[in-house]
Order: C-alpha cells, then structure tokens, then sequence
C-alpha cells in the first residue's frame, strides 16, 4: 500500500504538471542589453539622475561622517573644513550602461559608471579648486517569487564598486591648496560610496520599475484584426543569459470586448531561437497567427456578374461548360452570375520557413441574374504560398497565386460530370475574384507597436516550424549617457 509520502509526491508532480500546461506561452519576447541598457538609460533621464548626483550633500556629510571615536581626528576635519566655504558636484554624467550576466544564470549585473567634477571654495584662492570623481553603481536584476502576487523583475542589491571609485585633482596649485585639495579627497573617498547608495540607488530601482511596468504596458497593447483584436498578457518573465525574456499568453476578442479564444496553453512547445545580436525579437506561436489570419479573413459570399466583370474569362467558361452540356452552355447569358462563398477559416501552416493557407470554397454559377437554382455547385480545397512582409511597424500577409488542390461536385443540374475538366478555368475565376479581395482585406496590416516603442523604424520577419518570429530591420542609435 502506498504510504504517505508517496501521496504527497504524486501531488507535487501534478501540481508542478499543471503549473507547466498552465503557463505554456504562446509568444516570447525576448529584449537584448542593447534594449535593456536604452531603457534604463532613458528612464533615468526622466527620474532625473543626474540632478540627483548634483544635489549630492558632499560637505554636510563629510561633516557629519563619525571620527572613529578618536576627538583627535574629529578636531583636525574641523580644522580641514574651516577653509572650505561650500563644496558641491558642478557636473556630473552617467555614462554607457553596462548588461551582463551575472554568476547566478537567473540573474543580470547593471553596470552604471557614474563620471562627475565636484568642486569647493576657499579663501586661499580665487578660482573653484576642482577634481573629477569617477565610480560605479552595481546592482542586480532578479525574478522575485516572494511576493503574494505574479513573480516579476526587481532590482535590488544596488551599491557601488569599490575599485572604480577614483578621485583625483584637475588644476593643481599652490602646496598649501593643494594639501587642503588633498585632506577633501581624502574625506570624500569613503562618503561617496554611501551617497550614492542612498540617493541615487532608490533612483536607479524607481527607473528600473518605470521600465519593466512600460514594458508589461507594451506587450499588452492591443493588436487590430478588422473588426476583432488580438491582446497579450504576461504569464511569467525570465531571465537567460543577457537577456529578459517575458513569457506571453494571448486572447482573441470580438467587436464588442468578449474573448471568443484564449491563448494561454499552445499545442506544442514554443521554441524560442537566439536572439544573434539581434537587439530584441518578438515569436508568436503559429496558433496565435492562424487566428489572426482566420480573423483578418471571416467567411464571405462574393456575387460576380462575369460577362461584365471578366468578359474572356465568361468566353472561356462558357466554352468549357459547352464540352459537358451544349444546351447548358447556350442557357448562359450576359448577366451569368458566379457566386464564391468561403467556408469556415482558413487555416495557416508553416514548413520549414514557408506558409501556406488553405481554404473550402464552395462555387455556384447561374446561367442569369433571374436564375434561382445553379447550374452546378462545386466544393472547392483550395491553397495558396502565404508571404509575410513588413512595411514600416507594420505586419503584412500577402497570399500569392491560388491553386485548386481538389474539386468536388456538390450538386448539379446539367447532369453528372468529372469537375476537374473545369479546373483551370475555376482556379483562374477564384485568382481572379477571391484573392484580390482576400489580399485588400490583409493590406491593411498588422501595427506591431513594439517595434516602434523600442525605438525602432521597421521590422523583419521570418518563419520558423513553431510560428512567427519578428526583429529589428532599421539601425539604432542609442543615446548612450544621461549628462547635466
């Protein structure tokens, strides 16, 4: 009999099992340290980092700072200080971030070089006595699990590196500025570190938030589909090597805000490719595109009054339909009606780079505009190479050429004949009328808006067996420091 523990077990495995089928994304998008770096940098631009390092109290706390309970010590920075009248940060830069992974695989190391010219005034002399003070914050970018809700992204451990902390003269002058210059630096060495732990760090965490909560906006800003539309939700976010990875479920909803389909657990696995330098990339499973195409392309009947639409291609209709039946061809007149209804959705399929879609057509031609029944019915599996390209941020499908797989009669009234004598003519009807309409149905494209939200122009795409992938087709030019 199986004990207790094997019990608990079973339950933690299908627990874990759950959790797996659960959480199956349907798209990824993964964002380089090129992105990452950007990101930051530009929301601490808007949190104001530099004018923090400016604002840095550097006087008050090197006043303030403890003499290791030694009164000796204590009363020579007194001294020392006496001959400084105010002492501030003047300019200050945060230079090109760096992204790396960190020893844990799980976890990024930020790199933040921080370059700034402090200086003091003195009554032994004229002129501001400055010196260039360079470091470093550090700090690390993990998942946090601990919290009630959804793991997410947190930056914690910020500080600064001790071997990149350097604080040097720029102007030297006389021996006595000079030794004085000498006893600040001396001061400012172990303060700085502390400042900016505690004034910049909360700062460096604030634009960290500011960043992943617009990247959470980003990814579930609605995609159109005619009349539906697509939204994603973040399922979990990861990290793998230098790069964020956001785990994406998807939904599809109507016109009036009701989800007619969700995403959440694909069919198969999503494979994620690498990134190759690429600074992000953006894979949607190929459940996800078939529903966009099926959206973009709902069942529709098309009516043609052929002799006045496409005159030869009546000619020759009428000329095949006499090989089978002369007296049905006779009975078509100049206002014989062709009607196309598409069945269903279509259905997308990728293979090894290419795309295919397939669609049930069912075909009626009427001798006249007066005529209740058809002729004859067709049943029609046709497919056509399905071509994805971009224009700009936007997403394009493009169907090229259209070829009648297999052709059944449904329904005739001129007797039972093989409907493939008629195939070539009923392709060229279905290119002819369907796929130009289907094709000005998908022109309108697919605005893709994180392209442009991570600061690029265009984007490429590719296909993969899983689905759809799409990278950055434009150079970037990041802004590459914060300077004040």
């Amino acid at each position: 009999m199986a004990g207790p523990w094997t019990f608990t077990l079973l339950c933690g495995l299908l627990a874990t099992t759950l959790i797996q089928a659960t959480l199956s994304p349907t798209a990824v998008l993964i964002l380089g340290p090129k992105v990452i770096k950007e990101k930051l940098t530009q929301e601490l631009k808007d949190h104001n980092a530099t004018s923090i390092l400016q604002q840095l109290p550097l006087l008050g706390t090197i006043q303030e700072q403890p003499a290791g309970g030694i009164p000796v010590l204590g009363s020579v920075v007194n001294t020392i200080l006496k001959y400084v009248i105010w002492l501030k940060v003047t300019t200050a830069n945060i230079l090109q971030l760096q992204v790396k992974p960190s020893a844990n695989d799980k976890e990024l190391l930020v790199k933040i070089p921080l370059d700034m010219v402090a200086g003091f005034n003195t009554p032994l002399v004229k002129t501001i006595v400055e010196f260039h003070m360079e470091t470093e914050a550090q700090a690390i970018v993990r998942m946090d699990t601990s919290a009630s809700g959804p793991t997410r992204l947190v930056l914690s451990d910020c500080a600064t590196s001790d071997e990149s902390l350097r604080v040097q003269l720029l102007h030297k002058f006389s021996f006595l500025v000079n030794a004085l210059a000498k006893e600040v630096m001396n001061l400012l060495v172990p303060a700085l570190p502390n400042l900016v732990k505690n004034q910049l760090c909360p700062v460096i965490k604030a634009s960290f938030n500011g960043m992943y909560a617009d990247l959470l906006q980003l990814v579930k800003v609605p995609i159109s589909l005619s009349t539906d539309r697509l939204e994603f939700d973040l399922l979990s976010p990861a990290i793998k090597g230098d790069t964020i990875q956001l785990y994406l479920g998807a939904k599809l909803l109507d016109s009036q805000g009701k989800v007619t389909k969700w995403f959440n657990n694909s069919a198969a696995s999503l494979a994620v490719p690498s990134l190759d330098n690429a600074p992000f990339s953006f894979i949607v499973s190929q459940d996800v595109v078939k529903a966009a195409v099926a959206a973009m392309l709902p069942p529709e009947e098309f009516i043609v009054l052929l002799d006045s639409v496409l005159p030869e291609i009546a000619r020759r209709l009428k000329s095949s339909i006499g090989l089978i039946n002369e007296k049905a061809a006779d009975k078509l007149g100049s206002t014989q009606i062709v009607k196309i209804l598409t069945q269903d959705t279509p259905e997308f399929f990728t293979d090894q780079g290419h795309a295919r879609v397939a669609q049930l057509i069912v075909l009626e031609v009427f001798a006249s505009s007066e005529a209740l029944r058809p002729l004859f019915t067709l049943g029609i599996e046709a497919s056509s190479e399905a071509q994805f390209y971009t224009k700009g941020d936007e997403l394009i499908l493009n169907l090229n050429n259209i070829s009648s797989d297999r052709i059944q009669l449904m329904n005739s009234g001129i007797g039972w004949f093989q409907p493939d004598v008629l195939k070539n003519i009923i392709t060229e009807i279905i290119l002819s009328v369907l796929l130009p309409n289907q094709n000005g149905k998908l022109r309108s494209g697919l605005p893709v808006s994180v392209v442009k939200a991570l600061g690029f122009e265009a984007a490429e795409s590719s296909l993969t067996k899983d689905g759809l992938v799409l990278t950055p087709a434009s150079l970037w030019k990041p802004s590459s420091t914060v300077s004040q």
